[in-house]
């Protein structure tokens, strides 16, 4: 146990510590507050739009990645041969690749946890046609990230210590703080009173179900990147993710209908729209948990069938 904690931990370490990894983090979240900024003319629907395009934006923040780490954490290191130096050691493959996954999983938990953070606030600065942009959000939330990155550059600076990782946690820290700031920041009503209802929490449970979707797409990044390099991986998690988005319309009427074959692979694909719930958060309505709980077994039942055949595909792959 103690080892599979340990390269769980180092996994997560070497992935902060990718720049790819920041600059995903701070421009999804920055991205997400400024959608929140712009006038839509959308005849009421401005915070429903906002809302939609904040979630989009973190399951594409996600996508992208659960790839490009998965494919540094295993990938890469199958290539330099430290992975052959780990299993050189008393550690068998299955808790090398399950250990890689751990690692994987909570750096895309703290990606998540940014990006809902950044959504909430977005919901709290959306505006109708007869509001205006929340500048005192706005200057909050963007402030604290160069405030993050700037306490990056001076513990790099004076203490010698990782640039990259350091603002990671910044930018964490930050995030907390400039949302529990905000919330003692009353919002500017506008040029023409609007009517400011707060912060749409249904986004959390939102987000939940897409870090959901995430898990799984980590998992079959990782399952890819046991054979291939990242931009193979890449497409490959791409056509899956969007043959999961129409699987209902090309597959799931027809397994209705009694195909075996359409039901064959209405089960093998990832209905990605299980946990894609955007549309549910129009007007007043709420998420149940017993949704959350049957989406979070039906994630944990495919997570558990792809990191099988990961650990089949990481078997026989040849390490030298």
């Amino acid at each position: 146990m103690r080892q599979f904690i340990t390269i769980a931990g180092n996994a997560f370490m070497e992935l902060i510590r990718q720049p790819v990894f920041l600059l995903l983090m701070t421009a999804s979240a920055l991205f997400e507050v400024f959608l929140a900024c712009i006038n839509y003319f959308g005849f009421g629907d401005e915070p429903k739009l906002v809302k939609t395009s904040a979630l989009a934006v973190m399951l594409l923040a996600g996508l992208f990645g659960a790839v490009l780490n998965a494919s540094a954490s295993v990938a890469r290191e199958i290539r330099s041969g430290t992975a052959l130096a780990v299993l050189a050691k008393p550690v068998g493959r299955a808790q090398f690749l399950l250990a890689k996954y751990a690692g994987l999983a909570l750096a895309l938990t703290v990606l998540t946890f940014v990006n809902c953070i950044a959504a909430l606030l977005a919901t709290r600065m959306a505006f109708d046609a007869y509001g205006d942009i929340d500048y005192p959000g706005l200057d909050v939330f963007c402030g604290a990230m160069v405030l993050a990155y700037g306490i990056g550059g001076l513990t790099n600076f004076f203490l010698r210590r990782p640039f990259v990782s350091d603002a990671v946690v910044a930018v964490v820290i930050m995030a907390v703080l400039a949302f529990g700031v905000l919330q003692f920041i009353p919002r500017n009503p506008g040029r023409m009173g609007m009517d400011y209802v707060g912060m749409d929490w249904r986004v959390v449970p939102a987000s939940a179900l897409i870090l959901m979707a995430l898990l799984i797409l980590a998992a079959l990044a990782l399952a890819c990147s046991t054979r291939v390099e990242v931009v193979p991986a890449l497409a490959i998690c791409s056509a899956l993710f969007m043959l999961g988005l129409v699987s209902d319309y090309f597959w799931g009427t027809r397994s209705k209908a009694g195909s075996w074959w359409a039901s064959a692979l209405y089960t093998v694909t990832p209905n990605w729209q299980l946990f894609w719930v955007a549309d549910a958060l129009d007007e007043k309505n709420q998420i149940p948990l017993a949704y959350l709980g049957k989406a979070l077994g039906y994630a944990c039942a495919y997570i558990g069938a792809i990191l099988a055949l990961a650990l089949a595909l990481f078997e026989d792959r040849e390490l030298s």
